[in-house]
């Protein structure tokens, strides 16, 4: 079995390449299924279908980021934990972290599936695909406490060691969600109802899959009886306010720019910028399931006092995400109008157009963008939430709200799809200014 122990005695590399290379197949695998959504949704259900999902999905992150600031507060504070060698005490955070978030669960979807239309129609959209939207979301809702547990408790074995096993668990829910969206909508022709429901059946097997070894009894974590030491609550909320805001805000952000092409463009403007959302979800995908690998293996370092291991494991996120944003820099803009097809399924020539145009344009922001993502992530893992709290939102909001006011008025549709290059530019130039304040500080010897 393995042990969170090996983030002490295994080499950098050697830990690096056990972490990184199954969580980023994972999160390659998550992505694949979300653009299999996008392929089958866009094929057989058309045009307006696609843009209903685009317009939904801001909403269902929105309900996904409550239980993930949850998850990812408590991992860090359990990773210290462990390092520490206070197993009991760090059960006692994951098993009351875990019902919080299933308190959570219960709530979003309360609230997602009456409150759906309403806040559907609050963005102008016509009431065809407002209707398809609600349609999608109401199914999730109804599954938030099978579902949103799912991601939690990925981090959750990642952090006892199990990071292959987490590879397994993604790649199946992906694999069984591919294979339900072509039974639903290629077979048996469903509505836009049955691919939410194929989403979410996937991650409720994934969440059943991850409870398994934590119910067990063998592994670090364990379900325990136990209250949360005073002001720890507080502490796991805010350590996690980064990953939650940034979502938060990102959520804000793509209910903007989808009214902003509402209104330029229309429902074709919304489905040309989730094609190009659904290409980018695989090098997203792949930044942030780098960065998120080692942060357990960062904040148990933390916690052992092993300076050196944890800068050691940050450059090695850096540099690989520099590699795979220059590598998606050049697949998007060389092979763009080759995937454009499976998405498109008339093959209408103004949408192929709008996508390219924009596909080309977004690609300039995979420069930079690497940088805000392992930088982010690296100073949550650290325990220092208020400096990655304010590169967050630097990231996902406020720099790309400034670039939209400036550009839209000039370059009109344009202006949008320049949104992230100029936003990433800026989150890196943020970046190296806190990054070289951080080791200008003193590091400690490191037994390696």
């Amino acid at each position: 079995m393995s042990s969170p122990s090996v983030f002490e005695t295994l080499s950098p590399n050697r830990l690096f390449l056990r972490c990184a290379l199954p969580n980023m197949i994972s999160m390659a695998a998550s992505s694949l299924y979300t653009i299999a959504d996008g392929i089958f949704v866009g094929r057989f259900l058309g045009e307006e279908a696609l843009a209903a999902v685009n317009l939904v999905m801001p909403f269902l992150f929105i309900g996904f980021v409550f239980s993930d600031m949850v998850a990812v507060g408590s991992s860090v504070q359990i990773a210290i934990h462990l390092g520490e060698h206070r197993e009991r005490e760090a059960s006692v955070i994951f098993t009351r972290c875990s019902l919080l978030i299933e308190a959570i669960a219960l709530a979003v979807g309360v609230l997602g599936f009456f409150f759906a239309r309403p806040l559907l129609e609050l963005m102008g959209a016509d009431p065809s695909a407002t209707q398809l939207a609600c349609q999608y979301l109401q199914v999730f809702a109804l599954f938030t406490p099978a579902v949103m547990i799912y991601f939690a408790v990925d981090n959750y074995l990642r952090i006892c060691g199990l990071t292959r096993y987490s590879m397994v668990l993604n790649v199946t829910a992906s694999l069984l969600n591919i294979g339900l969206d072509y039974l639903f909508l290629a077979v048996l022709r469903w509505g836009i109802a049955s691919a939410a429901l194929a989403s979410c059946l996937s991650l409720a097997l994934g969440s059943l899959m991850g409870l398994l070894p934590l119910i067990g009894g063998k592994l670090p974590l364990r379900f325990v009886k136990g209250r949360l030491r005073r002001g720890l609550l507080k502490n796991i909320l805010y350590n996690g306010s980064s990953e939650f805001f940034t979502n938060i805000s990102g959520s804000l952000l793509m209910i903007i720019v989808n009214s902003l092409l509402l209104h330029l463009e229309g429902s074709r403007a919304v489905a040309a910028f989730s094609i190009v959302m659904y290409v980018d979800s695989v090098t997203a995908s792949l930044l942030y399931g780098l960065a998120d690998s080692m942060q357990p293996a960062i904040s148990y370092c933390y916690g052992a006092r092993l300076s050196r291991r944890m800068l050691a494991f940050e450059k090695r996120v850096l540099l690989a995400g520099a590699l795979i944003s220059a590598a998606a820099f050049l697949a998007m803009r060389l092979g763009g109008r080759a995937l454009l097809p499976l998405f498109v399924g008339d093959g209408d020539p103004a949408l192929i157009e709008m996508s390219l145009q924009a596909m080309t344009l977004f690609s300039f922001s995979y420069l930079t963008g690497w940088a805000g993502v392992g930088l982010s992530s690296f100073f949550t893992a650290m325990d220092r939430p208020a400096l990655s709290l304010g590169l967050s939102l630097g990231r996902s909001l406020l720099f790309p709200l400034l670039i939209l006011a400036c550009l839209v008025p000039v370059l009109g549709l344009d202006g949008v799809w320049l949104t992230a290059p100029f936003g990433s530019l800026l989150t890196a130039l943020a970046c190296l200014f806190f990054l070289r304040r951080f080791l200008s500080m003193p590091e400690e010897p490191s037994p390696d």
